[in-house]
């Protein structure tokens, strides 16, 4: 799968922790691409890549609306994505996940959007 913002390096780790969580034991990875739009105030951190569909993927979802919650995305539905400006989504290519999801999880749900 060829998207502009999660590189094969990126690609191949969300799938191993994909492939972690199908084995359903406590799983929680620190989010391995941080995904924006630059003009419209949507952010995600995601995790994983499930194995048997490559084109979702799960992390936490902020859409800009003081509501970010864990869930599924597609990924291709994130690349067709513009913004008011008619942007697309990008990868923050400073970030660095220094936790577990479920912690950005929590900053996110007190600060009502994604603390990164």
């Amino acid at each position: 799968m060829q998207l502009p913002f999660i590189d094969r390096i990126a690609f191949d780790l969300m799938l191993e922790h994909g492939r972690a969580s199908a084995t359903g034991r406590h799983h929680d990875p620190a989010p391995v691409v941080k995904l924006f739009t630059p003009d419209a105030g949507a952010t995600w951190l995601l995790t994983e890549i499930d194995p048997t569909d490559h084109d979702r993927a799960f992390g936490l979802c902020d859409l800009g609306l003081g509501e970010p919650e864990l869930g599924y995305v597609s990924l291709h539905e994130l690349a067709d994505i513009r913004g008011a400006l008619g942007l697309p989504v990008e990868r923050d290519a400073t970030f660095t996940g220094d936790k577990p999801l479920s912690a950005y999880a929590v900053d996110a749900r007190q600060m009502r959007r994604i603390i990164s």
